[in-house]
């Protein structure tokens, strides 16, 4: 039987090709991509949250694999509802319906997403970014701002509901186009139609894939990428044209008296006229001769930015709504789907704030306005605000006292991390100074929740932890704690402060050299179960692995023996252990386990 890494390899160069895939339901018969996907998912969050059954990670053992694809191979499988609960929305008071599967549909759908991502990932638009190997946020955003100049107008588009509202039947018909295998089809079919628990009623599923489902990115994915070939292949050409807008004459009118005025040896005249040059364009803005269209696409999120005048905004507007819902079934929100004028408002976009620069004082070497008609990505002010607001009371920064409990290298460290993801994700704004309030905001904080953690003031805080870190833009001021530990190891720091706030908008290397989806090494826990071996006792009887949530479960304060086997998975900083099922029943029941052999 071939490995993981050859079935997805030759999946992956069908995709290319543009073949159709056959007979691909036999895939499902291969217990190395079931070990690849069990690889992959089991350090997930969710792989311990049960769904309507008590079935979780812990148990996982190749007999349960076995049994799974042997079912697969007789046609039986049948998906399990999944149990939904609702979660709050970021951006408002709202919350979204969540569907959390049981483990072995987690499984299998891994599979179908290995298979379905290699094949179609070749043939996805380069304008689309979200749920992709080596694309995400920023790869978008870097698109819309080395791209976009001269943008006039931006259209915001948001699809209501759109992971719960694709339907069943342009799905199907959009994977039966590539996809020639009708047993590979009925899988998928069973998957969407499953049905879902709420309050432990069922209730049909009609459209939609669930929110949570380890396959409903790729799925969404190759449902819009038909809203991707329709703007590419029919929008994009029919608004893009001409190759340079004409000059404008007015501009062209002072530049020739400007230079009759200088040959006359008037060139005080003609510094006047060119001053007055610098605020006008030189090339007409309403050439109707020249049109520009970009599109990109994050998940169910897209931007149009588009050049010429609002009424054709206004139409292609329309026209991306009219396809949405005659060919894909889905609605655009009307409060949501805005069209911004780039000069004097903010379209948003993947939390950023998108605007079109215009600067007539802002000159290069060579004299001439270098800021106009580019893209300027922003912090939006509201994100500021929300972000302190933890962190205040009335206006000032207050303690955190829910985190005295932790040692001050936790402390410390939670902060730092905190505030590095802000910084990181912002990186690529101009007005990334902004988050200086929320430096100071969050260092104030820290410093008190430390003082009230050791009963000291926040100035014997500054001169306990104060240090002079070493970073890549040189040394900077800030906090740091120090760990040492036994064994000549190298000591523990976590360290407050040292993030810079200057704009960084070069490509990191994880865009530069994107991760090969079909690459399936595989990790230590699957070498492990493939060992056929009790690591408590020696056994070969019925071996599984056993999980727990986190490491900090292991020992429960005021234990002071704990068993052999938390001592291995501590001593290993590993959540799992592969071990008999007698063990197994032991661990969770409390009980000493067997001896080695």
């Amino acid at each position: 039987m071939r490995d993981a890494a050859t079935v997805l390899g030759i999946i992956r160069e069908r995709g290319k090709s543009g073949l159709p895939l056959e007979r691909v339901y036999r895939c499902l018969f291969n217990r190395d991509l079931f070990l690849l996907a069990y690889g992959k998912i089991y350090r997930n969050a969710g792989a311990m949250t049960p769904g309507i059954t008590r079935e979780t990670v812990d148990g996982t053992s190749l007999a349960k694999i076995e049994a799974i694809i042997g079912v697969l191979r007789q046609e039986r499988y049948r998906w399990t509802p999944v149990r939904r609960t609702y979660i709050e929305k970021k951006s408002s008071k709202k919350k979204r319906p969540l569907g959390l599967p049981t483990w072995s549909d987690k499984l299998v759908q891994e599979v179908l997403r290995l298979i379905l991502d290699a094949y179609y990932e070749p043939q996805f638009s380069d304008r689309s970014h979200g749920f992709r190997p080596g694309r995400g946020c920023h790869t978008a955003l870097l698109e819309v701002y080395h791209q976009w100049r001269g943008t006039v107008w931006f259209v915001e588009g948001d699809i209501t509901d759109c992971f719960g509202s694709l339907d069943h039947q342009v799905m199907r018909s959009i994977l039966a186009e590539k996809i020639h295998d009708g047993r590979f089809l009925r899988l998928i079919d069973g998957l969407l139609r499953a049905g879902y628990l709420e309050d432990w009623r069922y209730h049909a599923t009609l459209s939609g894939c669930p929110q949570g489902g380890v396959i409903s990115p790729v799925l969404s994915n190759i449902y819009l990428d038909r809203l991707d070939q329709y703007i590419e292949q029919t929008l994009l050409p029919a608004h893009n044209r001409g190759a340079r807008r004409t000059p404008y004459r007015p501009y062209m009118r002072l530049w020739q008296r400007a230079y009759r005025l200088e040959q006359q040896g008037d060139h005080d005249g003609g510094r006047v006229l060119r001053q007055r040059m610098k605020t006008m364009p030189s090339r007409d803005p309403n050439d109707p001769g020249f049109r520009r269209l970009h599109y990109c696409r994050y998940a169910d999120d897209w931007l149009l930015g588009f050049t010429g005048p609002r009424q054709e905004a206004e139409q292609i507007k329309a026209e991306v709504g009219r396809f949405l819902h005659e060919q894909l079934k889905l609605e655009l929100s009307p409060a949501k789907t805005l069209i911004t004028h780039g000069r004097t408002q903010a379209a948003r976009f993947l939390g950023y704030e998108i605007t079109t620069l215009h600067a007539d004082h802002k000159h290069d070497q060579r004299g001439h306005r270098s800021i106009n008609a580019a893209i300027g990505l922003k912090v939006p002010a509201g994100v500021v605000r929300a972000k302190c607001q933890p962190y205040l009371h009335h206006g000032k920064p207050i303690r955190r006292t829910e985190r005295t409990v932790d040692t001050d290298f936790s402390i410390v460290a939670q902060f730092q991390a905190e505030f590095r993801g802000v910084a990181e994700y912002y990186r690529l704004a101009f007005n990334r100074h902004r988050l200086g309030r929320l430096k100071y905001v969050m260092e104030r904080s820290l410093t008190k929740t430390l003082a009230r953690k050791f009963r000291i003031r926040v100035a014997q805080v500054y001169r306990r932890y104060r240090a002079v870190l070493d970073t890549e833009h040189g040394p900077r001021r800030g906090l740091q704690v120090t760990v040492n530990r036994d064994g000549g190891r190298a000591p523990l720091v976590a360290r407050w402060g040292g993030v810079t706030l200057a704009r960084d908008v070069t490509p990191r290397p994880l865009y530069d050299n994107p991760p090969r989806v079909w690459n399936s090494g595989r990790s230590e826990l699957v070498q492990r179960l493939l060992a056929d071996a009790c690591e408590l006792c020696g056994s070969t009887d019925q071996v599984e692995v056993h999980h727990v949530r986190a490491l900090k479960d292991l020992n429960p304060k005021g234990r002071k023996h704990p068993p052999e086997w938390v001592t291995r998975m501590a001593s290993r900083r590993r959540k799992t252990l592969v071990v008999c099922r007698v063990c197994h029943e032991d661990v969770h029941a409390g009980r000493p386990t067997r001896h080695p052999r």
